[in-house]
């Protein structure tokens, strides 16, 4: 039995606390069971009664005969602690919790969570919850829990599975679901996870061959990596995974002492790892469930070029527009492919979005010549058509539906979703052909879009991961610019050693040395931000020097008149190029994240960045470079030179592999400004702040 066939369709179980009262919470599981064909064996446990809706009812989970697979524990949290040793005693290898009051509650309530813990793992046994909501599971008609939407009807059987931390919240996901028709290959809740995590339960549906897709509802990640791990599955398995992930807190940010703490706030960090991963987030329970419904046929395209077809020009437009604002390539048709269309009708326009205008009441054959002819000659990825009420009309919804099945024969890796308003048993016809539906033409427009991104991520695999660097260990105590400067390098990146010096006369000597301009900076590692405490000054000529050294010693005491003060830092002005910002945080959750982006009023005004968990190779980096809003000055933005992107990406490459070796002890690292140059690229400030005594011995 896998792992979650013993979660969801088990031999036997024996619920405690079962209720004669088929709507108290220990009654529904056991009316449901009784009522909907559970094939397996079920016992009542309820020390005050003789029966329980009709079985036999059992003092304790001891007096029970036999084996059991699965115990559902619905008393108060006192008793739990008990009924738990006894579950495992008789040998279950599954124990739901519904009981409330536990982690959630008071410290009482956290060591009773711990003993349960301690004693399952020890025996070998799960747990789901405690304060768990429980599962549905269709196919094996199996019921542990108390959510009312079941009395709805029976549950739809389907091939999306739904993992939810929020017992209320993925009911409503489960519901909304079944009322728009989608079935389902199981719905597990997750509660305290005080074992069983929405990570691990997403890696078991990616296993199961009746799960297709998958649909996760989270607040927060407790073990990054095995949620990582779980995200690769389902990739590896080609089943997409729709995350909604809730809260957007990025506290304890605002107080750190480096640019990239302030802007690594927790939301971009999942954001960055759920696309690093191939996990498609959404904003909203509507698009959750408009991907899971347009991913039935189980097309996923993995280019951005679409095509639109439609009945009026407005609609056109509405959809180019929602395409350009998902990213998607509204590519326009071959010139001559669009004069051989003006030949069929001279009053259509054939571009893309192309319209076949009301002529469609007089001739639908040209459905078919006029989407055959985009599928051939435009090489779309993906296709919508809107036909409003006119693929709705019995006189004209199999006619069209034949046309478009015409011209779809032979492409499996083809995508068309259909914009019409219709019937219940019309849309059924489009959907048992492969052709999803949607009324709103832009929820279309964006359902494709998702499906892409995941086709995408399907294509591209996983991340790989590059060989570790051999790195030097850290001082143990706070470093200067300096020694963060020499450590990088010694790591492989782009950056210079400069001369430290310590009187105004040996800054004019080492400017004198270097042949050309120099900066004078700071250095003191109780000083993080040079430029806030005047400890900056650029274009220095020898003959400026001891002055210039003497204010920046000056200002550095009155920003910090307890600041270690090393002394003044040399080192040539650099070529002209973009300056960037790379910087490292150890996340709590994910371990090692890198930040990319462009520096000054991009980083902090506009946060133009990107992010992604540590440690990666130059294509990832190549992805960071491209999503920036700003990307276009890398690559020679109004006449000015390309920046040498292939040392760039080495740079982030090297970095996030630093970043991964140094990550346990660190607390943050970076390079700002990092600047791209014509050829290479050179770092001209560094900054390792080293973890305090508490983090380390955490």
């Amino acid at each position: 039995m896998s792992s979650l066939d013993q979660l969801t369709n088990p031999a036997s179980i024996a619920i405690v606390g079962a209720s004669d009262t088929p709507t108290r919470i220990g009654g529904r599981p056991l009316h449901y069971m009784l009522t909907k064909g559970y094939k397996g064996d079920i016992y009542a446990v309820n020390p005050k009664s003789e029966t329980v809706q009709g079985l036999r009812a059992y003092k304790t989970i001891s007096d029970i005969p036999g084996q059991l697979d699965f115990v559902l524990i619905a008393i108060p949290a006192t008793a739990v602690v008990g009924a738990v040793r006894e579950a495992i005693a008789k040998g279950a290898r599954t124990i739901l919790i519904f009981s409330s009051g536990f982690a959630e509650a008071d410290a009482a309530g956290i060591a009773a969570q711990q003993e349960i813990l301690t004693m399952a793992r020890a025996a070998g046994v799960r747990i789901l919850g405690p304060n768990c909501l429980g599962a549905i599971s269709p196919r094996s008609h199996f019921y542990p829990t108390f959510t009312s939407t079941i009395e709805k009807g029976e549950p739809l059987a389907g091939h999306l599975g739904i993992a939810s931390q929020s017992g209320a919240y993925g009911s409503h996901i489960f519901l909304i679901c079944q009322q728009r028709g989608l079935g389902i290959s199981n719905f597990v809740t997750t509660g305290n996870e005080s074992d069983l995590h929405v990570g691990e339960l997403i890696g078991m549906l990616a296993e199961d061959d009746n799960t297709h897709a998958i649909a996760a509802y989270v607040e927060s990640i407790k073990d990054g990596p095995a949620f990582i791990e779980s995200l690769e599955m389902a990739r590896a398995a080609r089943k997409p995974v729709f995350v909604m992930k809730v809260g957007h807190s990025s506290a304890g940010a605002a107080a750190a002492s480096s640019h990239t703490a302030s802007l690594a706030g927790e939301d971009v960090v999942y954001d960055a790892v759920l696309r690093q991963h191939g996990a498609i987030r959404v904003n909203s329970t509507e698009e959750m469930i408009d991907l899971a419904y347009a991913a039935r046929p189980r097309i996923y395209p993995a280019g951005k070029r679409v095509g639109l077809v439609t009945v009026s020009g407005g609609a056109g437009i509405l959809m180019a527009d929602a395409a350009s604002d998902c990213g998607l390539d509204v590519a326009e048709m071959p010139e001559e492919a669009q004069a051989e269309l003006k030949a069929v009708l001279p009053f259509a326009s054939p571009r893309n979005p192309v319209d076949v205008t009301a002529q469609l009441f007089n001739n639908l054959s040209l459905v078919p010549q006029f989407t055959t002819a985009m599928l051939d000659r435009g090489n779309y990825d993906g296709m919508i058509g809107f036909w409003t009420s006119v693929g709705g009309a019995p006189t004209l919804a199999k006619p069209l539906m034949d046309g478009l099945k015409q011209s779809m024969e032979g492409r499996t890796d083809t995508l068309f979703i259909q914009s019409v308003v219709a019937p219940p048993e019309i849309i059924a016809q489009y959907e048992a052909e492969g052709f999803p539906c949607f009324e709103d033409p832009t929820r279309a427009v964006e359902a494709l879009a998702g499906l892409m991104q995941a086709g995408a991520a399907f294509a591209a695999g996983r991340p790989v991961t590059p060989p570790a660097l051999d790195l030097p260990a850290l001082p143990d105590r706070d470093l200067s610019e300096l020694e963060a400067k020499e450590l990088m390098a010694a790591a492989g990146l782009a950056v210079d050693v400069d001369r430290l010096v310590t009187t105004p006369e040996d800054a004019a000597e080492a400017v004198a040395v270097l042949g050309r301009k120099a900066v004078l900076k700071i250095v003191s590692p109780d000083i993080a931000h040079k430029t806030e405490a005047g400890g900056v000054k650029l274009n220095v000529s020898a003959e400026e020097a001891p002055a210039a050294f003497s204010a920046i010693m000056e200002s550095a005491k009155a920003y910090n008149p307890k600041a270690k003060l090393d002394g003044v830092l040399i080192a040539p002005m650099a070529g002209e190029g973009v300056d960037c910002i790379l910087g490292a945080r150890i996340d709590p959750v994910f371990g090692p994240v890198v930040l990319f982006g462009l520096g000054g009023i991009f980083t902090e005004v506009l946060k133009d960045v990107a992010f992604r968990a540590a440690p990666f190779d130059e294509s990832t980096a190549r992805e960071m470079i491209d999503e920036l809003k700003g990307r276009d000055l890398l690559f020679g933005a109004r006449g000015q030179a390309p920046c040498d992107i292939d040392a760039l990406t080495t740079q982030i490459s090297l970095f996030s592999r630093a970043a991964a070796g140094w990550a346990d002890q660190i607390d943050s690292m970076e390079i700002n400004p990092l600047r791209a140059l014509p050829e290479g690229c050179q770092a001209l400030d560094a900054l390792i702040l080293r973890k305090t005594k508490e983090e380390s011995h955490d």
